[in-house]
């Protein structure tokens, strides 16, 4: 094997494991098949799998270019990209993170600079397009590995059916199956001895397709490629019983290909059947059949008159020659019939008829998750009220928050290598936090739109009817954050507006009068600062207290 190209993150003294399980951990990127060495060792069909995972990439940029099955992506992408011309497509929120406002600020500054590597602005739809049809997305981390420390320079795309991912159990010096996971002592269960697994990646810069040995793997065919070199997202979808990642086109695979039958199958019966076509009956006689068939021929020459349209030339001319199965039909009948007649083979009857075909659009639908009322895009927009959205929508609205979760999986590992290198977080300071590290994305749904002005309105609602109880029953904290659902920057900043707009005279100071907008009365408690805003800085809550004799109180005291 040739020796590993870009850089790994790891500790310099690895502990000792404090927890012990017999269970080896679980991979969710469906690489459970593993390259196996040693005396006793057998390679898996590492082959046949990565065989199926290139032709399932390439059928899936196929359908992709079917222009229903394009649609319905479009419509998932736009759903959940937004692109905005003053705004970022998505922001990252660490609202729930305990740390200082240093290290949240140096987040932020990192992830900048990863948008910005990624141009992400510009280029955002196509980068989740990529990634919602392969299943997959991979991203080459570089670095300057003479300064690490300066982070992440560049992040080139790989295509994912140039790289593969591998598993492969390290050979040991002390390689006794004694006490391996078959044959565990069960007076001690720290004897479990799991293979130690090395992960990489095999880049090769031509698509090709893979026919290489397994055991080949890593020589001359490709490049290995460390782990942490290289973002790896994947759709989450996985198929168990071969080891192999899919994407959310694998299951509308079959209705695709129905609808494409049934559409060919349309138009073919529709050529066939349109045209009416007549059938002469021509009385032989008593003729031999030889000369029945050449009278029968002679009699056809002489009244057939085909003219056909020449497409390229843009002529009309006369081909007898030539004889389909859309023109008339000849019979010869023998003497004692009803002589020479003429009929009529009527067209088709029904070819008006395409429930067939709108049944399997909305099946193609349904199979990517698009509810079926998207079909065709006929009927108006409801604008009525969040009640009256349909179930499908929700479900959708529900799926794109699902991709937008997985999809962030891409972010959070380039961000991970990016404060490692720069030293601004460690390791396990990494694995604390990112549970707690968010991504908001934008959103233009009419549904969610509606669904938050009414949640609004209610909270609004909710909080006039606690609003005598504030000072007795809740506190003035309690009420903003648990019925209003402001979070602490919110809080911060509607605080500093409204003191700068007190102080500009746009609005009245509440330490002084507090009136009823609804009757223009004194509100009860108004003189006392009951329901004066809670205080989050002391020195916002001293510039906004004009009389010396009158106390603000914090939130939460009466």
């Amino acid at each position: 094997m040739a020796k590993l190209f870009g850089f790994s993150i790891e500790d310099k003294e690895p502990l000792s494991p404090g927890v012990v399980s017999p269970v080896p951990p679980n991979n969710e990127d469906g690489v459970d098949h593993y390259l196996t060495s040693g005396f006793f060792g057998s390679y898996v069909d590492l082959e046949g799998i990565y065989r199926t995972e290139f032709d399932l990439i390439k059928r899936y940029r196929e359908m992709a270019l079917h222009p229903e099955c394009d649609s319905a992506i479009e419509d998932i992408v736009n759903e959940a990209i937004v692109s905005d011309t003053d705004d970022s497509p998505v922001k990252i929120e660490l609202s729930n993170l305990n740390a200082s406002d240093g290290i949240k600020k140096k987040i932020r500054e990192e992830f900048k600079h990863i948008l910005d590597l990624l141009d992400f602005d510009k280029k955002c739809h196509e980068i989740y397009r990529n990634w919602y049809i392969d299943g997959r997305i991979h991203y080459h981390k570089v670095i300057d590995l003479k300064n690490p420390h300066e982070g992440i320079q560049e992040l080139r795309y790989i295509d994912s059916m140039k790289i593969r991912y591998v598993r492969q159990t390290k050979k040991t010096a002390n390689d006794d199956r004694s006490i391996r996971l078959g044959n565990m002592n069960q007076d001690n269960p720290m004897q479990y001895e799991f293979p130690e697994i090395e992960e990489y990646f095999i880049y090769t810069p031509q698509a090709t397709y893979p026919t290489s040995n397994p055991s080949s793997l890593g020589d001359q065919k490709g490049i290995k490629i460390a782990r942490d070199s290289i973002t790896y997202c994947t759709s989450g979808l996985v198929d168990r019983n071969k080891g192999s990642t899919l994407s959310y086109l694998h299951k509308a695979i079959k209705a695709l290909n129905q609808l494409r039958m049934i559409e060919d199958s349309l138009v073919i019966y529709r050529l066939s059947r349109a045209p009416e076509r007549r059938i002469f009956y021509i009385d032989v006689g008593n003729l031999p059949k030889i000369k029945a068939e050449q009278y029968l021929r002679d009699v056809m020459m002489r009244y057939r008159n085909k003219l056909v349209y020449d497409a390229n030339t843009g002529e009309v001319r006369d081909d007898k020659k030539y004889m389909s199965m859309l023109e008339d039909f000849w019979l010869p009948r023998r003497e004692g019939g009803r002589g020479t007649e003429i009929t009529t083979l009527p067209g088709g009857q029904n070819l008006g008829e395409i429930t067939d075909i709108k049944y399997f659009q909305e099946k193609l639908y349904r199979s990517l998750n698009v509810p079926s009322s998207r079909v065709g895009g006929e009927g108006g927009f409801n604008l009525g009220r969040s009640s009256e959205i349909l179930r499908d929508e929700v479900k959708f609205s529900k799926f794109v928050g699902r991709l937008r979760k997985r999809f962030s999986n891409m972010f959070n590992d380039m961000l991970k290598t990016q404060l490692l290198l720069k030293n601004i977080i460690t390791p396990e300071d990494w694995e604390i936090m990112s549970e707690h590290i968010q991504y908001d994305y934008l959103y233009d749904n009419h549904f969610a739109e509606l669904k938050e002005s009414e949640l609004l309105m209610e909270r609004l609602n909710m909080a006039a009817q606690a609003e005598p109880y504030v000072g007795k029953y809740f506190s003035q904290d309690y009420l903003r954050r648990k019925i209003l659902r402001q979070t602490d920057e919110e809080i911060l900043e509607q605080d500093k507006i409204i003191d700068k707009e007190i102080k500009d005279g746009v609005i009245p100071d509440p330490a002084q009068m507090m009136i009823d907008p609804a009757t223009g009365q004194p509100m009860p408690g108004a003189m006392t600062g009951d329901l004066g805003a809670p205080v989050m800085e002391p020195e916002i809550n001293a510039k906004s207290v004009e009389p010396p004799e009158v106390k603000m109180p914090k939130g939460g005291e009466i």
